[in-house]
Parts: C-alpha cells; structure tokens; sequence
C-alpha cells in the first residue's frame, strides 16, 4: 500500500478536532491520513453527539460531496450524494431514494470525548 491508496476504516482513538467544529445539524468531511494509506470520511453533528461514515457512495463508489462538507439535503434531514441524488438517513445511513434504495453507507465509528471527536 502507498500513501495514495484510499482506506475503508481508521483505528480506535484517532482525535479529529472538537466537536464544536460542526455546526449543530451540519456535516463535515475529515481525511486521516495513515501509514497505509489515507481515509476519507465525514461527520454530522448532532447537538452533543455526532455519527459518521465513510465518504463513499454505494451505488457508484464514488465521494458524495462534489462540494467540501455539502452532505446533507437544504433541510438539514437527510445525507445527499451530489453525484446520483441518491438520499440517507442520518441515523443509521440506509439509502431512501435514488440509485441504491436499500443499501447503506459504511459507518465510521466515531465518538465524543471531552468534547473532541474521536475515533472508536
């Protein structure tokens, strides 16, 4: 693996900046750069708790933001792939419309510590 090859997971305990970097109710995307390669993934905050994913489209495989941290719907409600319009649920990210009804995206354990985002 070299430095250009794209992850699909991180380690436990990776600190990505505090949680107050994210407007309540927006997303943001978060690179982690790794020995073996480098991870895209996002975060969508949530009052004091945030859920993340991995930044991958499953229906065409590719990042779902064409804008950085652009990954939720206008109302805030829903994850959006710009590419297909393909709709997640935040919660749980099971695709509701688009391409890929019925698929997911993979989750990317993340949790709050003292206020920071971590990964777990």
């Amino acid at each position: 693996m070299t430095a250009d090859t794209r992850l699909s997971a991180t380690p436990a305990g990776v600190a990505l900046g505090p949680l107050d970097a994210i407007p309540d109710g927006k997303a943001r995307n978060y690179v982690v750069q790794l020995r073996a390669g480098r991870f895209h993934g996002f975060v969508v905050r949530r009052g004091d708790s945030a859920v993340g994913y991995v930044d991958r489209c499953p229906h065409a495989g590719v990042p779902l933001a064409q804008r950085l941290d652009d990954y939720l719907t206008p109302s805030g409600t829903m994850i959006a792939c710009s590419w297909h319009g393909a709709l997640f649920r935040i919660d749980d990210g099971r695709c509701v419309g688009g391409p890929c009804v019925g698929q997911s995206l993979t989750g990317w354990p993340v949790t709050i510590i003292d206020g920071t985002i971590v990964t777990a």
